[in-house]
């Protein structure tokens, strides 16, 4: 879900923000699953269509593209240091991160929940998109 958002969201911006790639990966994923019912019933409430979404797990050969990675919890970049990537980018942060200091950073894995789990995780995501872009317009001018 997030990577739509962020997607969606960069779309609307000037360049060089717009012609961003944003990608999806999981620290757990499993190769081409399908998204989650609940997580692609949450993205059509905002006119997202995920229904073609699969499942890719972290890869080397993503990091190695990447100028920014961004994870859902701290585990999530744990486990990134975990599993010794190389070449990791100088820019790893929390989708959350750049929200008011009392704000929490933690997104936490809707996965195997109710929709009503997964609207507050898309409504987690939603309200840290604009600190997420005003974020990116400074590091990458």
């Amino acid at each position: 879900m997030a990577a739509e958002l962020l997607q969606h969201a960069l779309a609307a911006e000037e360049s060089p923000l717009k012609q961003l790639s944003v990608k999806s990966a999981g620290v757990a994923a499993i190769l081409g699953e399908p998204a989650s019912s609940n997580s692609v019933a949450a993205l059509r409430k905002v006119n997202i269509d995920l229904s073609q979404h699969k499942s890719h797990p972290v890869t080397q050969e993503l990091i190695d593209q990447a100028f920014v990675i961004l994870g859902m919890t701290e585990s999530h970049l744990q486990t990134l240091n975990f599993h010794n990537y190389q070449n990791l980018p100088k820019h790893i942060h929390l989708f959350r991160e750049f929200m008011a200091a009392d704000t929490s950073t933690q997104i936490p894995d809707p996965f195997g929940q109710s929709f009503d789990a997964y609207q507050e995780c898309l409504d987690s995501m939603l309200e840290a998109i604009p600190s997420l872009i005003a974020f990116l317009k400074e590091i990458h001018k």
